[in-house]
């Protein structure tokens, strides 16, 4: 089988294709024009560039191949409202359906996100029935996505053998934007005056690209997977990093009334100064819920692994010291 794969330089997508290249798959992954990375150095794939954008790039870069996984999307949440979030995350992947009935493919798994449905409570986790309520933050990027998501979805009822995998929050590994990994660092340098009272669902990277590589074979057409694991309050996780690097962990809450004033503050400034906000205020929003997130579908029918997310820590802080984010001698100094 060959794959043709968008996004695979990003942290995802660099860990989803040596899942892949370990199961003796041949794949092609696009490149963005002119992007320079190094995730996919010295592995045994064929590199192509083009443009999401540009469909006669993804066409010339496609050639031969039986499936497709889109991963590939702009994630950028500031400025809140973005028209070229849209563009991407919207007609990118209409290109990629269009592309997918064009060459006739096997299937075609789009990599959505978890908030594309509703969330839940501990008690009551969001499942892949429930409707979709990332509305109110009125972020372009989650909005988009959503809206992806169901033109996949619908391109089903077109004859497209489509499925959308769900990832939750990630950590592991290539955290190059340092998503999971901000967290690490804000523990690491004592950053933190406390922690939101919000939660999120959490899960491995190598649980989460295991999961996406079996849709290939088990995923059913037509369906939705949430690629999740814990549910965990910042608290909690917070508390499970500081034992990983043998530091105190946030000790207080920080009222829900102060982080949304406290975003707002920032979201001000940054319009202002024309810079980005640490944290915005919808992201000071989705700090204050609680995105918790069942994946008992996907451990039911793709076999998605749950190891504990201390194993995506101790991986996350390893990468961050081996690339120079932490100072290895001062964490010989702290600890």
């Amino acid at each position: 089988m060959k794959i043709f794969i968008t996004g695979g330089d990003g942290m995802l997508g660099s860990n989803l294709v040596r899942e892949l290249l370990t199961r003796g798959i041949e794949l092609c992954v696009l490149i963005q024009y002119g992007r320079k990375v190094n995730t996919l150095d010295k592995l045994n794939l064929t590199k192509v560039e083009g443009d999401l954008l540009n469909y006669e790039s993804l066409k010339a870069a496609s050639k031969g191949v039986d499936a497709i996984i889109h991963i590939a999307a702009n994630t950028s949440v500031w400025p809140s409202r973005n028209e070229i979030v849209k563009r991407v995350n919207i007609d990118g992947t209409r290109n990629i359906i269009r592309l997918a009935k064009e060459l006739n493919v096997k299937k075609l798994i789009h990599v959505g996100t978890a908030n594309s449905f509703g969330f839940g409570t501990s008690k009551n986790p969001g499942n892949e029935t429930a409707e979709y309520i990332g509305h109110k933050y009125n972020l372009d990027y989650m909005d988009s996505k959503w809206e992806a998501q169901n033109f996949v979805i619908k391109a089903v009822n077109e004859g497209v053998p489509a499925l959308t995998v769900n990832p939750t929050f990630l950590l592991g590994s290539n955290d190059y934007a340092l998503n999971f990994g901000s967290f690490i660092l804000a523990i690491y340098k004592k950053r933190l005056m406390g922690y939101p009272k919000g939660g999120r669902n959490f899960i491995y990277i190598k649980d989460a690209v295991n999961g996406i590589a079996n849709a290939l074979a088990k995923g059913r057409i037509g369906e939705s997977y949430l690629i999740g694991n814990e549910n965990l309050y910042y608290k909690d996780v917070f508390k499970k990093i500081s034992s990983v690097l043998g530091l105190p962990a946030p000790q207080r809450a920080i009222p829900n009334s102060v982080l949304l004033a406290y975003g707002r503050f920032n979201s001000l400034k940054a319009r202002i100064i024309d810079t980005k906000p640490v944290i915005s205020y919808p992201l000071a929003r989705i700090a204050c819920d609680v995105h918790f997130y069942s994946a008992e579908k996907a451990i039911r029918e793709l076999d998605l692994p749950q190891t504990p997310i201390e194993n995506g820590i101790q991986e996350c802080y390893y990468w961050l010291k081996s690339n120079g984010y932490i100072k290895i001698q001062n964490y010989y100094k702290n600890v």
